[in-house]
């Protein structure tokens, strides 16, 4: 979903980011991602927050992205031509445009992605000290690469075999790895398995010539090794809540939201997509129907299945879908809720760390998570003892766990208020930050003149 705008900004760093100091040790930065603000959901606002935060901190950094499409699939009104340039907080951007397939299936995403990163390619400029390629898009990765060669090759996929690594070129690669690639591609089951292989050795050779990547759980740590990613130049840097805590009062968000005292409000909010598996929390609608469960399931939110989420769920009383709420009513809508749920499909297990759960931590409420317990997801949520977890692909579990925690009053208040202290404790936007300078600037420590 596309969540609201944070109050006083979103990517705005924290006041810990220090200023380079003398203009001799500013680096030049070219951060390359199709996902950046206006959007709010997804890696957009950890890709703007790090280049806010890079700016603050006396770096000269540019922006290639793409146009704002996600999570509705399609391009936000407004944004036309092939190419513009921006000036967002002092830092200028340019949108290369691209296609945004209606219906987002792999083989659509992969020829959108190959045509953001072959537009990105062409953006010229100063050589940059060093270039982030923000993944997904993995893809990106090669107009990273672009600026390893004396010139931009025709064929930059049948060069990758004799790229250097750092040696001999004056720029260094750095990527931030959001989710991972060929996990995805397997794990979602939108492609066949022989494309999943040869998107697992794509992003193996490319992420094998980045100088370093940033990840942002430790568990993408072993995946990336067993592709061949050297894990010395592997660094864990988390995402951090991005939204503010709630102000609004709990009875009457409630009221407002239609939400009655007497009915538990299981809220699922963000993007309604494959790997979210969503099937799972309709089932469990129907079946609290069945039971005469005082259990009300709300999907808040957009994305590519929420049409046919819909369409299943026609007629399923305890069932609601809301739209992207404005302002700070998403936070105070997330405070409202008696639980949040995390739901994964399940064939999902390595791909990805719910960014979602920053947001439901802050929000002080506890979760219950459908998902597998080897999952980056059930690691936080243990890590955070903020709530319970369960199988994927089981309605009745889930439907029996979120009875469960919100019936057990004092306890379900203290997951709750650990989940917040977690948010507060280790994903805050200053350590976070200061991670991603200090990154940056170790990769450009690296450069060979």
């Amino acid at each position: 979903m596309t969540l609201a705008p944070v109050r006083n900004g979103a990517a705005r760093p924290s006041a810990a980011t220090r200023s380079v100091g003398r203009d001799s040790e500013a680096l030049d930065v070219c951060v390359v991602g199709m996902h950046y603000a206006p959007e709010h959901t997804g890696n957009a606002p950890y890709t703007t927050g790090m280049v806010a935060a890079l700016h603050a901190a006396g770096h000269r950094v540019r922006v290639v992205t793409g146009y704002p499409h996600y999570p509705a699939w399609e391009v936000t009104a407004g944004y036309t031509g092939l190419r513009r340039h921006e000036i967002l907080d002092g830092v200028p951007v340019t949108r290369v445009r691209h296609p945004v397939p209606a219906v987002p299936d792999a083989r659509r995403r992969i020829a959108m992605d190959a045509a953001f990163t072959a537009h990105a390619a062409l953006v010229g400029g100063p050589r940059p000290d060093v270039v982030v390629a923000v993944s997904p898009v993995l893809l990106t990765v090669l107009a990273g690469l672009r600026w390893r060669l004396p010139r931009w090759s025709s064929s930059p996929i049948g060069v990758l075999p004799s790229l250097p690594r750092l040696r001999g070129g004056r720029t260094a690669l750095g990527v931030v790895t959001q989710d991972l690639y060929s996990r995805a591609l397997a794990e979602t089951r939108m492609t066949s398995s022989r494309l999943a292989g040869w998107g697992a050795k794509l992003e193996g050779a490319l992420l094998s010539r980045a100088d370093g990547i940033a990840v942002v759980h430790p568990q993408f740590s072993g995946p990336l090794a067993d592709l061949g990613v050297d894990p010395a130049r592997i660094t864990a840097i988390p995402n951090w809540s991005h939204i503010d805590p709630p102000t609004g009062d709990r009875a009457t968000v409630r009221r407002e939201l239609g939400w009655r005292d007497d009915e538990v409000i299981a809220l699922h909010a963000g993007n309604m997509g494959v790997k979210q598996g969503l099937e799972n929390v309709v089932e469990a609608a129907r079946e609290a129907d069945a039971t005469g469960a005082a259990v009300r399931f709300v999907l808040l939110g957009t994305g590519n299945q929420r049409a046919r989420l819909e369409e299943l769920g026609a007629g399923i009383e305890r069932l609601e879908f809301l739209d992207p709420l404005p302002g700070d009513r998403f936070p105070d809508a997330l405070a409202a809720a008696d639980v949040l749920v995390v739901n994964e499909a399940a064939t999902v297990a390595e791909m990805s760390a719910p960014s979602k759960l920053t947001s439901y931590f802050a929000a002080g409420r506890p979760v219950v998570a459908a998902s597998w317990p080897h999952s980056a997801a059930s690691t936080e949520l243990a890590r955070a003892e903020a709530g319970v977890r369960v199988d994927p692909g089981s309605s009745a579990a889930l439907l029996d766990a979120i009875r469960a925690t919100a019936g057990s009053g004092e306890a379900a208040d203290a997951a709750g208020a650990r989940g917040r202290a977690y948010a507060e404790e280790a994903l805050g936007s200053a350590a976070a930050h200061r991670a991603y300078c200090d990154w940056v600037e170790g990769l450009a420590a690296l450069r060979v003149s």
